[in-house]
Order: structure tokens, then C-alpha cells, then sequence
């Protein structure tokens, strides 16, 4: 009898619970699913980081005695055919939260395990916490999860001997490999390691002010985001390590400090955020096809595939050059700023009143750092289907004024008005001809966002509409806020202000 472990999107052998706690004869197992790849949210350059990653946990299993076992198929085929040959005792694998189509098979192994007498462990990945009857203390028990001990990778683990490791294919399934992506990014634990050590030595020096400019964030944020999807590096191992460099920058002269106390600060506040989206989709997995207010749902509309106006915005061809130099950049590189990829979902969402699932779908293929359980909240927050967000319609002209001024970024993805003044890149419909080769806006940028903001209106005088978004609050609310209170520390920040002016009155400072 052997014990499997399953490895999905958590390939590392360092604080790896699910590996750690298999006895006996183990077998290492990644089945690459050609019906998965075949999903809408699934895409080429997710594949390619996925495959370089499975090449470096294969290295690092080997490093410990172990075989990587690969196989292409179904996973209940895979398994039933393991089971026939050696006799499966027990799986072992991380909790996985996925798309509905990863849930549903998640569902069949469990049926397939129960029906075997196969005991299936699944462990806790992040500080995501499975049939979570309310968000009250979800903080405190996340926090006690990032704060357990590291679990080392393990030694003298025994091999199942006699079975072929199976070659890591080249591509999932038959598709076109070339899906536009120029530059991808390294993948693997040390790849890893070296982003967030570089972070820490002084390439996040300017992290605050630099994350929100698609020029300057590339180097300033961390761009560890694919690498905690694909689990080459575990979120408490980052989180660890983030915490004991903040306690060394705080013991520092801070002349001395590579990096400031708040960049670290608010590095580990988006490590944060990271598992109480995750939670979202784990509590509700039908936020990825559903809205989470039941108006919003109601008012939905389908947008095809082959949308025109879809079509211009996933290929940066809107005639708006600072959105299509998003989405050009996006398409090339694969990553976006945070900032960047709010604004382009809230143009898709309200200014062309395309419906969030069909745009979701689009920027999940294109996201090589593509997490479900962060993407589709955020999909959602951003097109106002929540009902517990402040709508953000973000311009994008002013976007580009505040984020470009000088129209570099532009200048770089939209080379069509690469020659014009800078003022006129943000806006060429000024001129009295239009750039050769570049097409007119799509949308009259103030009048849509008069139109979006009428549709807000209207959804949000649905009677009903506010005991419905506290019941969303109820269910998915960070406790760290109130409702309707999307910003508490820039209130605090304001009561802080008030109370200092207080203060000068009072010792009559004239």
C-alpha cells in the first residue's frame, strides 16, 4: 500500500503540510488536466509558468529522494489506475480554492476516495478556512495561521519504486502556444526568494508611491503574486520573513534603512488581503458565475464572446490610449498593477456596460498570477455587483494624466501616437485628423460615466437593496471596517487632522 500526494497549486517541498505528513511508501503526483486547460479563465502563459514551476518541484523532490509522477488525464482515471497497481492507503493534498470546474473535481476525487476507503487529508493552504459559519475573528484565526511554525521539507521519505516519473508535456492540450506574452516572468522557489529578497534590500524603497503608476510599479511591488498562486513559495513562509526584516529595519538608524518601516507595512497589508478575497470565493464559490448582491444579478446582462466592444478592450484597441496601454502591457507582460487592473475592469464594467463575467473571463487569461479567489471578488468589487463597495467609476483619461503625465507609458504600448505632444497622446481625438492607424473612442468617456452612474442610481433604489448588501456584509465583510466604510484609515487620518486643528484653537495658535 502506498500514500499519494497530490500536488496542485502548491509546488514546493519547503512548509508543505500535505507532504510532511505522508508515511510510508509516497508518490509524488501532478496530473495536468486537459479539461481544465480548456477553460475559459485557463490560458498558454498560465501554462508556461505552471510547467517551469513543475520542472523546479520536480529538482527539489529529487533533492530529497523523491520522484516527481506526472500524468495527463482525468484525476479520478489516474488515481483509480494507482489504486489498481499499488493500492492507495491515503491521499494527502492542500486544500485547492479554484474555479467551479476545480471544485466539482474535487468533488468527484472525495467520491472516488470514499467509495475506495481511501482516507484523503487536505490541508490548509493559506488562512483560508473551509464551512466558515461567520467573518468574526476570521482576522485572529488568519493570523494564528501565518504565525504557526514553519514545516520543513521532509527526509527520508521512502519512494515507491518501479513507476515512471512521466514527462511534464510541453502543452496541456492542442492550442496555439503564442497567446501574445513577450516577457514572462522566472518562475520557481529561488525566483522566488530573490523577488522578495530584492524587495527587501531597497527595490521596494518607493513601494507606496510606486504601485499605483503602471510606469513605476513593475519595479517597485513585490510581482510576487504568480509565485504564491502556483504555491512555489508558501504565504507563511513570505509572511514570516517579511515580519523578522521589519523587526531589522526597525532596529536600524533610519538613514540606514534600505527600504522605509511603511513599505513593509503595507506589503504585508496586501499579503493580508490576499486570503480575505480567497475567503470570499471558498465561503461562496458561485461568486465566479453569480453576483453577490441579488439586484446586481437581476440587472445583468450577457455579453458574447465576440462583443465588438469586448474585442476593443481585451486588445487594447479603444481609441483611449492610457486604457489600451494598460491592456497592451497587460498582454505582453502578463501583470498589471493593482490600480491599473481596477481601472480597466471598471471601464469594461461601466463606461462600455459590458457584464463582468464575460471582461473576468478575458483578464484571467491574460493574468499569469491569475488566483480565482482573487479575481472574482475583485471582478465583482469593480463593477459594482457587490453592493457593499463604494462604486468607483475611474476615469480613464485622468488615470493617465495622474499616473503618466508625461505620456511615457502611453508613448511605449501605443506607439500610433508615440509622435504627438504628450498632452494630445492622453487625448488624439483633439486633433482634427486621428492618428494613422489608430482608431477613434469607443465611448464618449464623460457621457458614459454619466450613464454608468444613472444605472448605479437606479440599481441601487431596488427596494430591498440595502438589507440584501448587509446580508453580503454579514457573509463577506472585512470586521476590520464597518459597513459603507471603505476606507477606515483615511478617516482616521481626517479625525486625526480634525483633532490637531482642535488642538491649535485651543492654545489660541492665531
Amino acid at each position: 500500500m502506498i500514500e499519494v500526494v497530490w500536488f496542485k497549486r502548491d509546488l514546493r517541498v519547503e512548509d508543505h503540510a500535505a507532504l510532511a505528513s505522508a508515511q510510508g511508501p509516497v508518490l509524488p503526483l501532478h496530473v495536468v488536466e486537459p479539461e481544465y486547460w480548456r477553460g475559459e479563465d485557463a490560458s498558454p502563459r498560465q501554462w508556461r509558468f505552471t510547467r517551469d514551476a513543475l520542472l523546479d518541484l520536480r529538482a527539489a523532490l529529487a533533492g530529497i529522494g523523491l520522484p516527481l509522477v506526472v500524468r495527463v488525464g482525468d484525476v479520478v482515471e489516474v488515481l483509480a489506475d494507482l489504486h489498481a497497481r499499488h493500492g492507495i492507503r491515503a491521499l494527502h493534498s492542500h486544500e485547492e480554492t479554484g474555479n467551479l470546474w476545480t471544485y466539482a473535481r474535487d468533488r468527484a476525487v472525495g467520491r472516488f476516495c470514499r467509495a475506495h476507503g481511501i482516507a484523503w487529508t487536505e490541508h490548509r493552504q493559506f488562512a483560508v478556512f473551509r464551512r466558515l459559519d461567520s467573518r468574526d475573528r476570521w482576522a485572529a484565526r488568519a493570523a494564528a495561521h501565518h504565525a504557526a511554525p514553519l514545516i520543513p521539507a521532509p527526509r527520508g521519505l521512502m519512494a515507491v519504486p518501479e513507476v515512471a516519473e512521466g514527462a511534464i508535456p510541453d502543452q496541456p492540450r492542442a492550442w496555439n502556444p503564442e497567446d501574445g506574452l513577450l516577457r514572462p516572468q522566472p518562475a520557481g522557489r529561488a525566483a522566488a526568494l530573490s523577488l522578495l529578497d530584492g524587495f527587501l534590500a531597497g527595490r521596494g524603497a518607493d513601494y507606496r508611491r510606486g504601485m499605483s503608476s503602471p510606469r513605476t510599479a513593475p519595479r517597485a511591488c513585490s510581482r510576487l503574486s504568480p509565485h504564491l498562486a502556483m504555491g512555489s513559495v508558501s504565504m507563511r513562509e513570505v509572511m514570516q520573513r517579511l515580519a523578522a526584516a521589519r523587526q531589522d529595519l526597525a532596529a536600524m538608524d533610519p538613514r540606514e534603512r534600505p527600504i522605509p518601516l511603511g513599505a513593509a507595512d503595507s506589503l504585508a497589508s496586501r499579503l493580508h488581503w490576499h486570503c480575505h478575497f480567497i475567503q470570499k470565493l471558498e465561503s461562496e464559490p458561485e461568486l465566479e458565475r453569480r453576483a453577490a448582491h441579488p439586484a446586481a444579478e437581476a440587472a445583468r446582462r450577457p455579453t458574447a464572446p465576440d462583443d465588438p466592444l469586448l474585442l476593443a478592450w481585451a486588445e487594447g484597441r479603444t481609441g483611449l490610449p492610457f486604457l489600451d496601454a494598460c491592456m497592451r502591457s497587460l498582454i505582453a507582460t502578463g501583470w498589471l498593477n493593482f490600480r491599473m487592473r481596477a481601472m480597466v475592469q471598471a471601464v469594461a464594467s461601466y463606461h462600455l456596460a459590458l457584464d463582468w463575467a464575460a471582461s473576468g473571463a478575458r483578464l484571467a487569461r491574460l493574468f499569469t498570477d491569475y488566483e480565482p479567489g482573487i479575481h472574482w471578488p475583485q471582478v465583482q468589487m469593480q463593477s459594482g455587483a457587490t453592493g457593499i463597495n463604494t462604486p468607483r467609476i475611474y476615469n480613464p483619461v485622468k488615470q493617465g494624466l495622474d499616473q503618466d503625465p508625461e505620456a511615457k507609458f502611453i508613448a511605449r504600448w501605443v506607439p500610433e501616437v508615440a509622435h504627438l505632444p504628450s498632452a494630445l497622446r492622453h487625448m488624439p481625438w483633439k486633433l482634427d485628423a486621428p492618428p494613422p492607424g489608430y482608431p477613434p473612442p469607443v465611448v464618449d468617456v464623460t457621457a458614459a460615466m454619466r450613464a454608468a452612474r444613472d444605472r448605479l442610481t437606479t440599481l441601487r433604489a431596488t427596494p430591498g437593496f440595502e438589507a440584501a448588501a448587509r446580508g453580503v456584509y454579514r457573509k463577506h465583510g472585512s470586521r476590520a471596517r464597518r459597513f459603507r466604510q471603505d476606507d477606515p484609515a483615511s478617516e482616521r487620518a481626517k479625525a486625526a487632522a480634525r483633532a490637531a486643528k482642535a488642538g491649535r484653537q485651543l492654545r489660541l495658535d492665531v
